[in-house]
C-alpha cells in the first residue's frame, strides 16, 4: 500500500509530497503520479516512487493504482477537459481496487453556483458513483492567485477586480497540502466531505492596503464592472473562455461564496492557516 499523489509535479502536488515527508511518511510509501519524468526530478532526489501517467491517456493510468493505495486525485487545470481527464483516473482506481480516493475539489460543493465549480460538481457525483471509499477536500481560493501575480499591481499600484466588497476566506497552498496529507495519513476520513478555507476573511480593499503597509506605497482597490475586468483580462493574453470564467470567481466572490470559515482547514493542518500580511511579504520578497 502507497500514498498516492497524482499530478505531482504541480504546485500543490509537490507541496503535498513534502507534507507527507515531513510527516515521516518513508518516502518509499508515496508514489508521485506525474505525466512528465524529466520534471521530477526534485521528487526522485527525495526517493519517492515515480509512477508515469496522463490524465489524458486512460491506458497509461492502468499502472497508477495499486489495491489498498490511498489516492489523491488532484484536480487537472485544464478546465473544459476535467471531466474526462477525473473519469480515467477514477475508473483506474477503482480497477486497482485502491482503499480512499481523495479529491481536491472547490469549497461549497454543489452549493457553489460559479462556472468554475461545474466540473468539480460533475467528478465528486462520478466519485460518488464509482463507490471507491472517498474524502472531498473542496478547497477555497488560494492565496497565491494574486500574490504571484503582483507584478501587474506594482506597476500600476491598483488591485482590480470585479468583487465589489466581497470577502474570501483565502488560505495558502501549504496550507492546504498539509491538510490534504493529514487525511491521506490519517484514520476517521472515509467518506467525508471538508470544506476549506482561511481562518478569516479579507476584501480586496484589505489586500490593497495590505499591500500599501508593505510597499511603502499607495496601491488602491478598483472596483470595475464585469465586462472592463473581462476586457483587461483579454487585454493581459488570456484567452477569453478562460477569462470569463475568472470573471465569473469575481462576481462568486461577491456574493460571499468564497468568504466560509469553517476552521476544518486549520484543525486538518493542525495550525492556523497562513496570515494574508505573512503571504505577502513572502511573495514581496521573491
Amino acid at each position: 500500500m502507497s500514498i498516492v499523489v497524482t499530478g505531482a509535479t504541480g504546485h500543490l502536488g509537490r507541496l503535498v509530497v513534502e507534507a507527507l515527508l515531513a510527516a515521516d511518511v518513508p518516502a518509499d510509501g508515496i508514489a508521485a503520479v506525474v505525466r512528465n519524468k524529466e520534471k521530477a526530478a526534485g521528487l526522485v532526489a527525495s526517493g519517492v516512487e515515480l509512477r508515469v501517467a496522463d490524465y489524458d491517456d486512460p491506458e497509461t493510468l492502468k499502472g497508477a493504482f495499486r489495491a489498498g493505495d490511498r489516492v489523491l486525485l488532484i484536480s487537472g487545470s485544464e478546465v473544459g477537459k476535467r471531466v474526462a481527464q477525473h473519469t480515467a483516473v477514477i475508473e483506474a482506481a477503482k480497477a486497482a481496487g485502491v482503499a480512499q480516493l481523495a479529491y481536491t475539489g472547490v469549497l461549497g460543493g454543489p452549493d457553489a453556483d460559479f462556472d468554475l465549480a461545474a466540473e468539480h460538481k460533475v467528478t465528486e457525483q462520478l466519485i460518488l458513483d464509482s463507490g471507491l471509499p472517498y474524502t472531498f477536500l473542496r478547497h477555497g481560493w488560494y492565496t497565491e492567485n494574486y500574490t504571484e501575480n503582483l507584478a501587474p499591481v506594482l506597476e500600476h499600484n491598483a488591485v482590480v477586480a470585479a468583487a465589489g466588497e466581497g470577502r474570501l476566506s483565502a488560505a495558502t497552498r501549504a496550507d492546504y497540502a498539509a491538510a490534504d496529507a493529514a487525511v491521506l495519513t490519517g484514520d476517521g476520513h472515509l467518506n467525508k466531505v471538508y470544506e476549506l478555507s482561511g481562518d478569516t476573511t479579507w476584501s480586496f480593499a484589505e489586500y490593497a492596503a495590505e499591500l500599501s503597509r508593505q510597499t511603502g506605497r499607495t496601491i488602491a482597490y478598483n472596483n470595475v464592472p464585469a465586462d472592463v475586468m473581462l476586457g483587461i483580462l483579454t487585454g493581459a493574453g488570456l484567452p477569453e473562455p478562460f477569462a470569463a470564467i475568472l470573471v465569473d470567481v469575481d462576481g462568486a466572490i461577491g456574493r460571499g461564496l468564497l468568504a466560509g470559515t469553517s476552521g476544518e482547514l486549520a484543525r486538518l493542518a493542525g495550525r492556523p492557516t497562513t496570515p494574508l500580511a505573512d503571504a505577502v511579504a513572502e511573495a514581496l520578497k521573491a
